[in-house]
């Protein structure tokens, strides 16, 4: 038998990232000036969090960096310091030294010791009484025993007596090192293989009873609550403290040596004893020593025996099964909090994105399967086969909320990806000299989450573009009567079948003269009378920039030329609105997924083809009358009192039709962007939900073309684009009829 223990890992891993995602957007949002109470008590509990994970499982280098950190928070929460923008940006730079130090573990990147060292006396030096000798090694014993190192403060703090029930050596041991680093701690020996420890903290009592609970049930353990000792009384203490541990072992254990030469005890930074460090399960592994190390994840019991100096039969079970025998013991003052919390049991699962997509595809061919049933029973008398007609429609039902559910577990709000923008623009606009306020709407709008991945660099450059070239200086503001302060807007909606993504600015807009004259220099065919919209997408030519100087941000006219490719990809377009002095507004719109739709057949000719249910308005006959010619710019078609371009179909393909006027064939009107148009085909076929197939992946990109599908009856059918199609309709009617 093999246990994959990666797993463990990986749960933290996930674990520790989304907490320091949650920390960065706490920091990002908290009032500097008039700070929630709540907003400080949630940005300590990630770190404590991250903390307690990390010394779980032996890393010792994020527990240090969150050792400091928290104890920092901790003053600023309970009213110790006042808050200030340094406080911010020493969390926020410790944030990501905790990232840099969970990616070197997590996949083995460079971690940059300097970085680390400089963040620790950062924060060191935000702190009114932890000097920075203390913490040049924190490592899970209950004290620095070196000459120079100075101790943290504890006078004032709360002092707690734990009595413990009987434990092993190592447990006591591996206890010990976690309480120390919240503040000093004393051992005293009791009967019966018992303890006592003396704990002196500005910590909560929660805080400890939660660290105890990793290694015993807390019901087992007496606590009391001791006076504060007083300055002097702790300085002698700490004296008397140091004498009896360099001699006894902390006043009970025999002195360990902790030179290279011999090993670390069982518990000194492995995670309270049971976690071996990263490194060395991953060389373990790599050996296949899993066997003689119990996996290469606990310890074998006999090495567990001989650390804690019993013999094999009288060796204790191991904490790491603390609650064995729960149905013999009353639930503790954590446990019945636990249970009765709301939350208490985990609400969702971690699943392999792999997994998802394999279901996704199995209920697409379970789609097309049931299309292929519903066309052959088509054929049946309903009268005779009315049982089975019955059946096949609860199939089709079923399928439809089957195929429903499962695409759901795909979404993703897009809070995902707005998550990512406030430090970049907290960052940027303090390097830029300039002032922004981030506005995100829609945060729960979802997408699916092969989009979601592929949208962030497209939206990291436009908002990077909106503050560079977009929004002004402060006083450029100013003077043109607005506030210091520009306004980025980042927001989500749904619009038909698709999702629209829109970056706004209150800025100085894009300029028309600036854009044109950069164009006819790069030799690209423009004229003065040019639509302002066919101006806005000059700026996505390959090369183009009109930024007078190259900065590190940006000027090199090199990246919305890949937006652009990377949106069109993903079957998307971008459109551009702008008003000189007032702002631009760039508008992103995109399929909701990739994978099932609903869409409508339609025939031209012999061919079938889907036409996405999302884009159709309506369809009907035209009057004779209606259709009008418009010399040189093809037929128009008159719907209710609006005239809209006709696209035919057969003419976009070159296909020989039934039909060639209007009159006699169907007119279907399709909607995308705010724009309108009849397309004009042969007949419709009906409705039905379609597997989306990549064409370009195993053909070729077709223009008008976005995809392809797999019909009931075995065929495979081709998938519109209908923005493309509506995008060449302009070249048979006047720009005037879309406005």
């Amino acid at each position: 038998m093999t246990i994959d223990i990666s797993q463990f890992f990986q749960v933290f891993f996930d674990e520790a990232e989304e907490l320091l995602a949650e920390m960065e957007r706490l920091l990002l949002a908290v009032d500097i000036d008039a700070p929630d109470a709540e907003d400080l008590n949630a940005i300590f509990r990630t770190a404590h969090s991250v903390k307690g994970g990390a010394s779980t499982f032996g890393v010792t280098d994020m527990t240090e960096v969150t050792h400091i950190l928290e104890t920092l928070l901790d003053r600023v929460r309970k009213g110790e310091m006042a808050l200030t923008s340094e406080h911010v940006d020493a969390f926020l730079a410790a944030k990501d030294i905790l990232k840099m130090q969970l990616d070197g573990h997590r996949h083995g990147a460079e971690v940059d010791q300097d970085a680390v060292a400089d963040v620790r006396m950062m924060l060191q030096s935000l702190s009114q009484d932890a000097p920075v000798a203390a913490l040049a090694h924190i490592a899970p014993s209950f004290h620095n025993s070196a000459p120079d190192a100075a101790a943290v403060d504890h006078s004032g703090g709360r002092r707690y007596r734990l009595e413990l029930p009987a434990m092993a050596h190592r447990e006591v041991t591996a206890l010990g090192a976690e309480l120390g680093l919240m503040g000093h701690v004393a051992i005293t020996p009791l009967d019966h293989d018992r303890n006592a420890m003396v704990v002196t903290t500005h910590e909560s009592l929660d805080d400890i009873i939660a660290i105890c609970s990793f290694v015993l049930n807390p019901d087992q353990m007496v606590v009391t609550e001791l006076p504060a000792l007083t300055p002097e009384q702790a300085s002698l203490e700490q004296a008397e403290r140091a004498k009896t541990e360099d001699a006894l072992g902390y006043g009970f254990f025999d002195p360990v040596d902790l030179t290279p030469a011999a090993p670390a005890p069982a518990g000194q930074g492995q995670g309270y004893g049971f976690f071996q460090p990263l490194e060395e399960i991953r060389a373990a592994a790599a050996e296949g020593a899993d066997d003689a190390r119990g996996y290469g994840f606990f310890q074998p019991l006999e090495q567990i025996r001989t650390a804690a100096g019993l013999p094999p039969e009288a060796a204790p079970v191991v904490a790491a099964q603390p609650h064995h025998d729960e149905h013999e013991k009353k639930p503790g003052k954590k446990e019945e909090k636990a249970a009765s919390a709301p939350g208490a049991e985990s609400s969702s699962i971690r699943v392999s994105i792999e997994k998802v997509d394999q279901l996704i595809n199995l209920v697409g061919e379970l789609v097309i399967t049931q299309a292929m049933i519903e066309q052959r029973v088509d054929t049946l008398d309903p009268m005779v086969h009315e049982r089975l007609l019955n059946s096949v429609s609860q199939l089709t039902r079923n399928t439809r909320d089957l195929q429903e559910a499962v695409m759901s577990i795909r979404m993703m709000p897009m809070d995902f990806v707005f998550s990512r923008f406030p430090r970049m623009v907290r960052d940027l606009a303090a390097k830029l000299g300039k002032k922004v306020d981030f506005i995100t709407n829609g945060a729960a709008t979802e997408l699916d989450k092969g989009l979601i991945e592929r949208i962030v660099d497209p939206l990291t450059h436009l908002v990077r573009n909106s503050i560079d070239h977009g929004i002004e200086m402060p006083d450029v503001r100013r003077a043109a009567g607005k506030a210091d302060a520009g306004r980025l807007f980042l927001s989500a909606s749904h619009q038909g079948g698709n999702i629209i993504i829109e970056v706004s600015d209150d800025g100085g807009g894009l300029n028309r003269e600036k854009i044109l004259a950069k164009a006819m220099q790069n030799g690209l065919p423009v004229s003065d009378a040019m639509a302002d919209a066919d101006v806005w997408q000059l700026i996505f030519a390959p090369g183009f920039s009109t930024a007078e100087q190259v900065t590190d941000v940006s000027g090199r006219g090199v990246g919305m030329d890949v937006v652009k490719r990377n949106i069109t990809a993903m079957g998307g377009v971008v459109d551009i609105r702008s008003a000189k002095g007032y702002g631009t507004t760039i508008s992103i719109s995109l399929p909701l997924t990739l994978a099932i739709l609903d869409g409508m057949s339609i025939r031209v000719g012999e061919e079938v083809y889907i036409l996405p249910l999302g884009f159709v308005i309506e369809s009907l006959q035209p009057a004779p009358e209606d259709v009008k010619e418009i010399s040189g710019k093809g037929k128009v078609v008159k719907v209710r009192g609006e005239y809209l371009p006709l696209v035919p179909l057969y003419q976009m393909f070159d296909i020989t039709p039934r039909y060639t006027c209007p009159s006699e064939g169907i007119v279907v009107i399709i909607e995308t962007e705010g724009r309108k148009a009849g397309l004009f085909i042969d007949d419709l076929v009906g409705q039905q939900q379609v597997v989306v197939k990549n064409l370009e992946s195993n053909y070729r990109k077709v223009a008008g073309i976005s995809g392809a599908t797999i019909l009931g009856d075995g065929g495979v059918s081709l998938i519109l684009d209908v923005a493309a199609l509506i995008r060449s309709s302009r070249q048979l009617a006047d720009e005037s009829i879309f406005s």
